[in-house]
């Protein structure tokens, strides 16, 4: 059965949001409106995560001051490039949060892929 759902993902940034989709080969549409998905309308939205092979899109909208982030996981393409609940979405957004904050300090990071997991390693500069 097909429903939208939400990405449970604290989203502040849509730069980082942008870099998080580019690592993976997504696209972050900036002021796209609506959002592909099973409905007979198009999802409302400020903004839309455009998934390449995929029918359905990701919509970004603003609320309380972050950014939410629905979607319907009845294609499985769309959970094929995000992952499970978004899992590799919401990794790939730390991942670029923390090299963020990283590079604000000064800091240089290396990041290495061990067994499938990403570590970061943070050095003062």
């Amino acid at each position: 059965m097909s429903h939208m759902s939400t990405i449970e993902l604290e989203v502040k940034d849509l730069d980082i949001l942008s870099q998080a989709c580019n690592r993976m080969g997504l696209k972050l549409i900036r002021d796209q409106k609506t959002h592909k998905w099973f409905g007979s309308k198009d999802g409302i939205c400020d903004h839309a995560i455009s998934i390449p092979g995929a029918e359905y899109e990701i919509g970004v909208t603003k609320k309380n001051g972050q950014y939410e982030l629905n979607c319907d996981f009845y294609d499985r393409r769309l959970t094929q490039a995000i992952g499970e609940n978004g899992g590799r979405l919401k990794q790939s957004y730390a991942i670029e949060k923390t090299r963020q904050a990283a590079r604000i300090r000064g800091y240089s990071v290396t990041e290495r892929l061990n067994e499938s997991k990403v570590q970061l390693r943070i050095s003062i500069s």
